[in-house]
Formats: C-alpha cells, sequence, structure tokens
C-alpha cells in the first residue's frame, strides 16, 4: 500500500488511440486545436540581435519576428497585406525602420502599421488603418520567447508557476551550446518517454548512475514500492555529484540565490506543453523544444545556458558540459522511434497505462481537453 502523498495511479487507464500517432487527420486537427492555441517557443530573446527580422514556422504558418533597433519584439503573419507575397523570403535579414514587401515595396512599421503603398496609387476606398499586418501575440518569460497563433492567447502557465525559475539569472544566461535532433515519432511520444521512468532502468545506465532512484523505474522516492509518508529524505543525486556533468561537479560557479533546497535537489524540470521543458541545475540551465514537423516526425532543439562568467572560464567547453544530457537526449529518442514504429501495428488499438504512468495520465488529459469534444 502506498502512503497518502503517492501520485501512483489505483487503476490501468487506456491510453490515447494508436491513430493519434500517426493519422494525418488527427495531426491537422491538433495543429489547429494545439499548436495554434498555444504558446509556442521560438528562441531566446538573447540569440535575436536589436535590428533583425527572422522567419520562423509555427504550426504550418509563415510567420515573422522582428526586433527592432531600441529591443522591442513583435511578431506577424509573413504576408503583405497587398497580394500575399512574403514579406521576408529568406533566413533572417537586417530589420531598419520600416518591414518593406520586397515585391511592390508596400512598407509597414514595425508595429505593423502601414505606412506607404510605394508607386500604387489607392482611391478614396482604400483605408491604410484598414492593412496593417496580421500580428501575432509575443510573451518573454525568463528570456525564452514564445508566440501565439490565437486571437486571444491563453495564460503562459508552466506547471511549476511563472516564478519557478525566479532564483536563477534566467535573463543573463547565454546559449553556450545548441543541438538539433530530428525524430521519426509523433510529437506525444516524446512527451510520454519524458513523463516516466519506468523506462530507465533498461535506457539510462549513466542516468540511472546518477540519479539513484531512477534504478527503481520511478522518478520519485514517493513513486517507489513500499514507501511510507515517514521514510527519511535522501540525496537526489549520487554522493559527491552537484550537477548533471560527466563528472558531476558543477562546470562553474554555483548561482548565489538558490535555496538549499534547490541545491540538494540537483536539477528542477519545468514543463510547458505542447512546447518545450527546461531543467535548471546548480550551475547552467537547460531547455529543451519540441516541434511537431508531421504526423510522424518531430524536431528536438536543445540549448545549453551559462552565465558569462563560466563561459569566460580559461578552456571552457560547453559541449563537452553538454555531453552527459546529450547521451540521455539520443537514448530516448531511440526509445521513441522504436515505439512509434511498434504501435503502427494493425492489431493495436490502444495501450494501458501502468500506475508509475500518472504524468502520462495527465498529459493524455490535456491533450483530451485540448482537442474537445472531436
Amino acid at each position: 500500500m502506498t502512503g497518502p502523498a503517492s501520485p501512483l495511479l489505483d487503476h490501468c487507464p487506456e491510453t490515447l488511440p494508436a491513430s493519434s500517432y500517426h493519422d494525418p487527420d488527427w495531426f491537422a486537427r491538433e495543429e489547429r486545436a494545439i499548436w495554434r492555441r498555444n504558446w509556442v517557443h521560438v528562441g531566446r530573446m538573447d540569440d535575436l540581435p536589436c535590428g533583425t527580422m527572422r522567419r520562423i514556422e509555427v504550426a504550418g504558418q509563415n510567420l515573422i519576428l522582428c526586433r527592432d533597433r531600441d529591443g522591442r519584439v513583435t511578431a506577424f503573419h509573413n504576408t503583405c497585406r497587398h497580394r500575399g507575397a512574403e514579406l521576408c523570403p529568406v533566413d533572417e535579414k537586417p530589420l531598419g525602420r520600416l518591414i518593406t514587401c520586397p515585391y511592390h515595396n508596400w512598407a509597414y512599421d514595425t508595429s505593423g502599421r502601414l505606412v506607404s503603398t510605394a508607386f500604387a496609387t489607392p482611391t478614396a476606398d482604400f483605408v491604410k488603418a484598414d492593412h496593417g499586418l496580421f500580428p501575432v501575440h509575443v510573451r518573454d518569460w525568463n528570456g525564452f520567447l514564445f508566440v501565439c497563433l490565437a486571437d486571444q492567447a491563453p495564460e503562459l502557465r508552466p506547471d511549476l508557476g511563472l516564478g519557478a525559475l525566479d532564483n536563477w539569472p534566467m535573463a543573463g544566461l547565454r546559449t553556450g551550446h545548441r543541438l538539433v535532433r530530428e525524430l521519426d515519432c509523433n510529437w506525444k511520444i516524446f512527451w510520454e518517454n519524458y513523463n516516466e521512468c519506468l523506462h530507465c532502468p533498461g535506457i539510462h545506465p549513466e542516468l540511472c548512475d546518477m540519479v539513484p532512484v531512477y534504478r527503481q523505474g520511478v522518478m520519485a522516492a514517493n513513486e517507489a514500492p513500499g514507501w511510507t509518508a515517514d521514510a527519511p529524505a535522501r540525496p537526489v543525486l549520487k554522493e559527491g555529484a552537484r550537477s548533471w556533468t560527466l563528472t558531476g561537479a558543477p562546470c562553474g560557479p554555483e548561482f548565489p540565490d538558490l535555496t538549499e533546497q534547490e541545491r540538494g535537489r540537483g536539477f528542477t524540470f519545468v514543463t510547458l506543453y505542447p512546447t518545450m521543458f527546461v531543467v535548471a541545475h546548480v550551475d547552467y540551465v537547460r531547455a529543451v523544444t519540441v516541434t511537431a514537423l508531421g504526423p510522424e516526425r518531430t524536431r528536438l532543439t536543445a540549448e545549453w545556458l551559462f552565465s558569462g562568467e563560466t563561459l569566460a572560464q580559461p578552456g571552457f567547453d560547453a559541449a563537452e558540459v553538454a555531453r552527459f544530457a546529450t547521451v540521455v537526449l539520443d537514448q530516448d529518442g531511440a526509445a521513441c522511434e522504436t515505439n512509434q514504429r511498434g504501435l503502427k501495428s494493425e492489431r493495436f488499438a490502444r495501450g494501458r497505462l501502468m500506475p508509475q504512468e500518472f504524468d502520462i495520465l495527465r498529459f493524455h488529459d490535456w491533450v483530451r481537453d485540448q482537442m474537445g469534444p472531436a
């Protein structure tokens, strides 16, 4: 019997239907109901220099992300109000005072207002104020930039709250290493793998060495068989380890404002469905962005963020720091692709969740709620 604070399920619920992981029509509904209605991470503020216009794609929509010379960030659909030409036909270009269409030179200010129709001579029935760019919501959270395609953007709701990373100097961190992986799996498969550790003993020997409780196939002590509420707390990381590096040693100075609980925990996961998770350590922060490319294709973009002091250390190698988590990410990627291939069997209609997969059930419930009655 588990203790009162155990999150384990008391039943084995069914999963989402197998078709939801490969059916093109289902994926198209997800794009509309989930990816175009929620906040989607599109990069770090620090990686978008002032005076830059960048072409991005979100949920099948062609957009431009703009940061003007004063540092203000805006986003719009990448379409001119004249006849629909792309405003930014390249990945990135300098942005001056105006956003100018390369086709007929219609020009907009960086707030999206139409200011010139160039050589065209509108008649009295044409009102400039009615022909500004189509805006997209933009939000900065801890130096991460998000966009939302919905007419009314929802609140940004990380699972641990907007203040979960307040003790980390997030706005001042810089990207030291970036890794991109494209996986042959549905985006939900990745999130399901993220949400359980039953696979950890068989898939992640290095991670189980770093976090001993993972050897039991659980993510925390209160999920283990026989746990009781009065059980003494144990260190999360293995003896002598302070961070997720190959040696367990911090890669630079520890962040000064962390609580003893945050230091002792060794890592803090913050999740924002459907787009990203952040892992904050005592010495660096890692962010992984999930991009759904198609029913069976997902892109992962992992970024390792460091303080300027850490990056300035003689001989510092951010890629070496990233090696530990890269091994784990690649192991997860291979497992997700294996999962994707197997669930396409014509005999497999849906699976069953085990008690330890309570976070997968929460994720499935979130997906069902987003998708609505259809």
